[in-house]
């Protein structure tokens, strides 16, 4: 698995939005950018994190700070993820993994005694230069949006 650090250029991306159009790292260039990685959309877990950051979103806004959820469902699981939870930041999926791996998130996981390839659910946030400004890389879903939110703003 790949380890990034703060401090380092982010990197660079191109994933299908869950609206048909490509989404890119350079799109969010000037802006800060919470990129999160979640393991399955339309799970418990998933869809709490997802409120949470959807509820914050103007505060984000206000921090000059774009969201943006990837995880490696298809992009018609992203669709109807976003339109039954009603979310207001985009979605993205990377089911070939690269972008994953990349940001260190994608690995071998278990879970009851199982063993399987996965996310894990992971936060970073990109300054507006591009670079890595913090990691969160296990995270617990509760109170996390506002730990996030607290960071952009002291950018």
């Amino acid at each position: 698995m790949t380890t990034i650090a703060a401090g380092e250029p982010a990197p660079d991306f191109e994933l299908p939005g869950d609206d048909g159009k490509p989404v890119r790292l350079a799109d969010f260039r000037g802006r800060k950018l919470v990129l999160y990685f979640y393991p399955k959309a339309s799970t418990p877990g998933c869809a709490l994190e997802a409120h949470d950051f959807n509820r914050l979103l103007p505060d984000f806004e206000k921090a000059g700070t774009a969201v943006l959820g990837v995880s490696a469902d298809p992009a018609k699981a992203l669709v109807k993820f976003r339109s039954k939870e009603c979310l207001a930041f985009p979605l993205a999926t990377d089911e070939a993994h690269d972008m994953l791996a990349a940001y260190g998130v994608w690995g071998e996981k278990s879970l009851y005694g199982k063993t399987f390839m996965g996310i894990t659910r992971a936060t970073v946030l990109i300054d507006d230069e591009g670079r890595i400004a913090r990691i969160w890389p296990k995270v617990k879903v509760a109170g996390h949006a506002e730990d996030v939110l607290e960071a952009a703003r002291a950018l």
